[in-house]
């Protein structure tokens, strides 16, 4: 576990896919054939207070999807990448446009196609539901699942290691 917070110590962009991630991974499709989704509320307070510290945030998803670019909105994520095939080269222009480094950089997926940021970033991250394959690959597992909490995980870990979290947690005594 000290590998990990190392790791987490030093980063600078959170990159989240998103169906099953930041979603339990189901699609609700409605008579009309629009779909919806369900987002963890929790994750979301996570993601707007590691915002706070000065990590920034991404989606790189493989679907593009108004119902997610409208909850990056809501959520002020500083990049989003929808509808993306080759995660690889999305995550190639998020590093040119930001500057930072792979090394610098946590993601969180889910399956196969994550696979290419996975090998790259410095903290890999994979939720429980993931396939071996995917998971053999990730320096963490979280133990919460997908849309349930797991990205609240990884962003109270990250906050733990670069010393933020305690000043989060006086806020609210305070």
């Amino acid at each position: 576990m000290r590998m990990i917070a190392e790791q987490a110590r030093k980063v600078k962009l959170l990159i989240m896919d998103v169906d099953g991630v930041m979603t339990d991974g189901r699609i609700y499709y409605n008579a009309q054939g629009e779909e919806s989704k369900s987002f963890y509320v929790q994750d979301g307070l996570g993601l707007r207070l590691l915002s706070r510290t000065g990590v920034q945030l991404a989606i790189i998803s493989g679907r593009a999807d108004r119902c997610v670019e409208h909850r990056a909105r809501a959520l002020k994520i500083d990049h989003y990448y929808g509808g993306v095939h080759d995660k690889k080269v999305a995550l190639a222009d998020l590093l040119q446009k930001t500057g930072f480094k792979a090394e610098e950089c946590a993601f969180i997926g889910d399956d196969l196609i994550d696979l290419p940021i996975l090998t790259r970033v410095g903290l890999a991250v994979a939720v429980p539901e993931a396939p071996p394959q995917v998971r053999q690959h990730c320096h963490y597992v979280t133990g919460n699942p997908g849309g349930h909490g797991a990205v609240r995980e990884l962003v109270e870990l990250i906050m733990q290691a670069q010393g933020t979290f305690d000043a989060i947690i006086a806020e609210y005594l305070a």
